[in-house]
C-alpha cells in the first residue's frame, strides 16, 4: 500500500488527500463509485429502487443478530441476514398476489421495527448509531480488498446475465418463452444487490445507501440513447459524483456519505435540466 500511496502522492498533490484516511477512501470510492453507478441501472431498469431500499434498512436487523449470537464481525450477519431477506421478497413477490411495493413495504416495515426492538432493548441503540450515516474515511486497506471482491463479482454477473436480467425486467412472460430461468435470475439480482448494499453500509449509511444507487442511474436515464451509453453515463457520474463528494466532505467536514449524495442530487438536476432542452428544442 505504501507504494500505491507514493503514486497518488506524485499524481495526485491535492491537500485533501494528503491524510492517509482520506488515500483509503477516495481508493474506496475509485471502486464504489463505478459499482453503484453499474448496480444502480438494473436497480433501476427493474423498478426496484424500493427494493435496495428496503435491504439498507433491514441490515438493522442482521446487525442486532450478529449481537445475539456473538458474531465478532457484524457485517457477516448483515450479509447472511440481507441474503435471506432479499430472498424472501422476491419469492413472495413471485407466488404472491399482492403488488411488489405493497410486498416490499410489509417486509420492510418489520424489519425495521425488529432491528430497533432488539438493539434498543438493553439500551445500547447509541452503539450502532454509525451505521445510520456511515463513515468511509474510516475504511482500512483489508476492507478496500472486499469491497474490490464485491465489484469483481457484479462484474461478472453483469457479463454473464445482463440480457436475460433486462429481458426478465422487461417481459417476464416473454423471457420464460424463450428459455429463461426468471426465478434465478430475480434471485441471483436480488442476491447481488443485498450483498452490496449491505457491505457497503458500513461506510456509507443505510440512510443513504439506496440515493446512491438510485441518483447517478436516474440521471443517466435522462440523457442516455442506448443501453450501454446508460451503462457508461450512470459509472463514470456515479464516480465522479463520489470523488466531488468526498472532496467537499473534507473541507466542509461533513458526513462523507451525505456529501455524496447532495453532488449526486445536483448532477441529477443538471441532467434534468438538459433533458428538458432537449424536448423542447
Amino acid at each position: 500500500m505504501n507504494a500505491l500511496y507514493s503514486i497518488m502522492d506524485t499524481l495526485l498533490p491535492f491537500e485533501w488527500l494528503s491524510p492517509l484516511f482520506m488515500k483509503n477512501a477516495f481508493l474506496a470510492v475509485l471502486i464504489a463509485g463505478p459499482m453503484f453507478g453499474l448496480l444502480g441501472t438494473s436497480v433501476v431498469s427493474n423498478r426496484m429502487s424500493f427494493f435496495s431500499d428496503a435491504i439498507g434498512h433491514s441490515a438493522l436487523t442482521g446487525i442486532a443478530l450478529g449481537v445475539l449470537l456473538g458474531i465478532p464481525d457484524v457485517t457477516v450477519s448483515m450479509v447472511l441476514f440481507s441474503l435471506v431477506f432479499g430472498f424472501s421478497i422476491i419469492t413472495v413477490k413471485i407466488k404472491g398476489k399482492a403488488s411488489s411495493d405493497t410486498i416490499i413495504g410489509v417486509f420492510s416495515s418489520a424489519a425495521v421495527a425488529l432491528g430497533i426492538v432488539l438493539l434498543s432493548s438493553g439500551g445500547n441503540f447509541s452503539k450502532y448509531q454509525k451505521y445510520l450515516v456511515g463513515d468511509i474515511l474510516s475504511i482500512r486497506p483489508r476492507e478496500l480488498l472486499l469491497l474490490a471482491v464485491c465489484a469483481a463479482v457484479l462484474l461478472a454477473v453483469w457479463v454473464l446475465f445482463y440480457n436475460k436480467m433486462i429481458l426478465t425486467s422487461l417481459h417476464c412472460a416473454f423471457a420464460k418463452s424463450r428459455g429463461i430461468r426468471t426465478f434465478f435470475v430475480e434471485q441471483l439480482f436480488a442476491a447481488v444487490t443485498a450483498a452490496i448494499v449491505t457491505v457497503s453500509i458500513r461506510w456509507t449509511g443505510l440512510l443513504v445507501i439506496n440515493s446512491m444507487l438510485v441518483l447517478p442511474a436516474a440521471a443517466a436515464r435522462m440523457v442516455s440513447r442506448t443501453a450501454r451509453q446508460y451503462t457508461a453515463v450512470s459509472s463514470l457520474l456515479s464516480l465522479a459524483c463520489a470523488i466531488a463528494g468526498l472532496c467537499f466532505s473534507y473541507y466542509t467536514d461533513s458526513a462523507s456519505g451525505a456529501a455524496i449524495v447532495l453532488v449526486n442530487t445536483a448532477a441529477f438536476l443538471c441532467c434534468l435540466a438538459v433533458s428538458i432542452a432537449r424536448r423542447n428544442s
